[in-house]
């Protein structure tokens, strides 16, 4: 069991049997005598995906989910959904297309990822912090771009992904992508 006053970022804990992980944790002490310390959490569900915000007493526990990583590999996309396979054992799994969402723009084949397997069924998955994909277009750059300040132009990647890319970017160069943000960091 884990107390709230225990919590930290990145811990995982079960709430109303749903597996959560604590992406941020502030601790408020009221300024009335007698009252107990508040904890605010923003946590996410690992099944869903979904974000909340949470505050508990400081005496609240809660129990660890039963939750393992597995290193996982993202095979390939069909009408079916996305395919992926356990690293280890071999088996495979797959999410539905409106599970993945925007996620999609980010996988190409052999896309390392890491599985997150609840009760022992694979729930979620989650993205490496940057992945390097191929610029499939990139708008030409003018000598008015320069001139007027903007140091970075339009591009379309392998994924179907559109970004904003350096003036030196062009078609065929390899850029590094923040899985989170969506930016893009320069040549991989």
């Amino acid at each position: 069991m884990i107390g709230a006053n225990e919590l930290k970022r990145k811990a995982l804990i079960e709430i109303d049997g749903q597996p959560f992980k604590v992406l941020e944790v502030t601790f408020a002490s009221p300024s009335a005598r007698g009252a107990s310390t508040m904890v605010k959490a923003k946590v996410r569900n690992l099944i869903n995906g979904a974000v909340l915000d949470k505050n508990f007493k400081s005496g609240e526990k809660f129990d660890e989910p039963d939750v393992e990583i597995i290193k996982a590999t993202f095979l390939y996309a069909d009408a079916e959904g996305f395919h992926f396979m356990d690293d280890v054992s071999y088996e495979q799994f797959r999410f539905s297309a409106e599970k993945i969402g925007g996620l999609k723009h980010y996988l190409k084949d052999g896309t390392a990822v890491q599985g997150l397997k609840y009760k022992g069924e694979v729930a979620n998955f989650e993205l490496p912090l940057c992945v390097d994909l191929t610029v499939t277009y990139a708008e030409p750059a003018t000598r008015a771009d320069s001139g007027s300040g903007s140091s970075t132009k339009n591009a379309t990647l392998e994924t179907g992904l559109n970004v904003r890319v350096p003036l030196y970017i062009k078609d065929g160069d390899v850029v590094r992508v923040n899985t989170e943000t969506g930016e893009v960091s320069g040549r991989a």
